[in-house]
Formats: structure tokens, sequence, C-alpha cells
């Protein structure tokens, strides 16, 4: 058994992450991401980027506890969150990895759930338990209605704008939750000044773009938080969003500038679906 196995189970039998019977507080889920957080479990390169995404304070603003029912929209091919919402809702919730659907015409699609699946299976003392679906964008369901507490998406709107599918994908995972669930989701954020582009081609969308879109399947905007807000960003790069750390896509050129702005200026809503 690999090192970092023996710490996450030392700390499972000594009750750290989670041992309320009655259900778990704001508190002792904080708790529980700081443990998780500093796990070694978790590759360096993974760990490197918390200074820029803010896990524990994101998963705070969205409401999440262990107990919970959650869905993770495409956590592949790195699965950056899975390695800290796998084992936050390995024992006492459920959690869902809704990862891109089989393309078999696509190399690239393949490789992503391929390397994906590969992680998962390289740790069942963490990973057995992860529930992998394929994410439908022809508007169809990912899990059956009314089945999940919770949907997070980190970064992945502008994805769906450019495939055409957002509106469809955003109606499936309204379906998905039960009344009163949440939806929590970071975007980069765009400049509210320019137009936004449909196709969403620079990775930047604006709040107001985002909010109409996400309403308009059902959803209610309850809450905003700026903890994954980085006034650096000036979102006018030539290879958009992905000039920037973490992808550098224009190489070493201007690397240093770039990696002083660090990653992008994101936005982080909560959305609810209404009870009826």
């Amino acid at each position: 058994m690999h090192t970092h196995r023996l710490v996450l189970a030392a700390l499972l039998l000594a009750g750290v992450l989670g041992a309320c019977v009655s259900g778990s507080s704001r508190q002792s889920t904080a708790q529980d991401l700081t443990t998780l957080l500093a796990s070694p479990h978790r590759t360096p390169e993974n760990r490197a980027r918390d200074v820029y995404r803010h896990p524990k304070e994101t998963l705070l603003f969205f409401g999440i506890r262990p107990e919970m029912t959650v869905l993770e929209v495409w956590p592949d091919p790195g699965g950056w969150y899975t390695e800290i919402l796998a084992p936050l809702l390995r024992d006492k919730g459920r959690y869902y990895a809704a990862v891109v659907a089989p393309d078999p015409a696509d190399a690239y699609i393949e490789k992503r759930r391929a390397e994906f699946q590969a992680k998962l299976a390289a740790d069942p003392s963490i990973y057995d338990r992860v529930n992998v679906v394929a994410l439908p964008e022809d508007g169809s369901d990912v899990v059956p209605p009314g089945t999940l507490d919770m949907v997070v998406t980190f970064r992945n709107l502008h994805n769906f704008m450019n495939r055409g599918s957002a509106t469809r994908v955003y109606g499936t995972l309204f379906r998905a939750l039960k009344p009163g669930g949440i939806l929590g989701i970071v975007q980069h954020r765009g400049n509210p000044a320019a137009a936004q582009d449909p196709a969403g081609k620079s990775g930047y969308v604006t709040e107001d773009y985002a909010i109409k879109l996400i309403e308009a399947q059902g959803f209610r905007l309850v809450g905003k938080s700026e903890v994954n807000a980085n006034p650096k960003d000036t979102k006018d790069y030539e290879q958009g969003v992905w000039t920037l750390p973490p992808t550098y896509r224009l190489g070493d050129k201007d690397r240093d500038k770039y990696t002083a702005i660090g990653e992008s200026d994101r936005f982080t809503m909560r959305f609810v679906k209404p009870a009826k």
C-alpha cells in the first residue's frame, strides 16, 4: 500500500473526515477540506494551482457537505477537483464524474477519457466509489431526474458555447437536480464592456451572459463570490485565456509576464433549482 493511502486511511479511521453522525456542518466540512487539500494523494502539479483556484473557499461557498450526492461536469482528463471531491464524498455521499461523451472518431476525446479512467484505476483506495457517467450534449438525461443535491462545473461554460450545446447541457443539469438543489459554477470572466462572442472562442464569458443563459433553463441566481477574482487579468490576449498559466499557449513568449498575472479572473456563482 502506498504511503498516501496509509495516511488517508489513518485519517478516515480517526474520524477526521466527517465523524459527525447527525450531518456535517460548514465548520466540519471546512476541516475535512483542509485535511484533504494537504493530503499527499494529490499530485504536486494540482496542489500548485490551489493559490489560484481556492478549492476550499469555493466549495464552501457552494455549500457542499460530505453527505451530498454531487455531480462534477467534465472532470476529465486530469481530475483536478476529483482529487478533492472523491474522498470528501466517498463514505457518506455520492460523487458522479460526468465525463465527455465517447466519440471513437475523435482521438483527443478518447485519450482524455482513457487518462481519467487510468487515474481512477491507479488508486482504488480513494477512487473506487466514483460513479463515471457520460455527459450528453443532446439534452437527454445524465442521471435520473431529481437525483442530485449539487452540480459543480469549473471553467466549462465556454466549451459548451463553442460546441453549440450550452442550453441543452444546462437543461440536463437542471433536471438532474432535486428541487432546492445547487448549481455551482466557476468561469473565466469576460470584459463586461465587450460584446460577448456566443461561441466563447476566447474562453471568457461575461457574467450577464452566463446568468441569462443559465436562468433561462430554470435556475435562479442566489449568490456570487469574488474568491476567484484576479484583477491582473486584462482578458485581451492573442490566444485568449489559454495564453495564461497553466496552458501558456504562446510557449516562452512573454512567459514571465503571464506568470506574474497568474490564472484568469473568474466569477464564482451559486444557482438554485427552485423548490416547487
